[in-house]
């Protein structure tokens, strides 16, 4: 991304009212269309929802579930799409290796459902898991409340 793309951001972020966003957003000449998604489907396209995934939120949910009781990668990707009705669209092939990820970081513990075959995988949170939770809430929690904050803004808005 350019710096001033960034800058551009930064300031869209810090601004305090609508106006002041808009002001510092620049032009948005033939970026009109940017906001429709690029590939069908929920949580495609996105880019609010790819910014948050890009600042941890998938790590941050999968630890935030497992912290309640252990869960399975399917269950997981389940839970995700319930919680954020569709907007965040998990895949096995995103899942299962983040799973192996935070567990090979000691984020996780796995467990084997019958260990004697091949079965679900039951992950829960580890002591460092429970940190990094904490850590990723804390990085996450001005972005989400900026998300809200501009999504309620909207609403008023356009009176819905």
């Amino acid at each position: 991304m350019a710096q001033s793309s960034r800058r551009a951001r930064a300031a869209v972020a810090e601004a305090t009212s609508v106006e002041r966003a808009r002001a510092a957003a620049g032009p948005v000449g033939e970026l009109a269309d940017a906001g429709t998604p690029s590939a069908p489907g929920p949580g495609s396209g996105d880019p609010l929802v790819g910014d948050l995934r890009r600042a941890g939120l998938l790590p941050l949910l999968v630890l935030h579930f497992v912290s309640d009781q252990p869960s399975y990668g399917n269950q997981l990707i389940e839970r995700v799409a319930r919680l954020t009705a569709g907007a965040v669209a998990v895949n096995p092939n995103t899942i299962y290796p983040l799973l192996r990820s935070l567990e090979a970081r000691g984020l996780l513990a796995g467990e084997w459902e019958h260990p004697q075959r091949r079965s679900r995988r039951f992950y829960a949170i580890t002591r460092a898991g429970a940190g990094e939770r904490e850590r990723l809430k804390g990085e996450l929690a001005p972005r989400l409340a900026l998300i809200a904050t501009g999504i309620e803004q909207i609403r008023r808005e356009l009176g819905c």
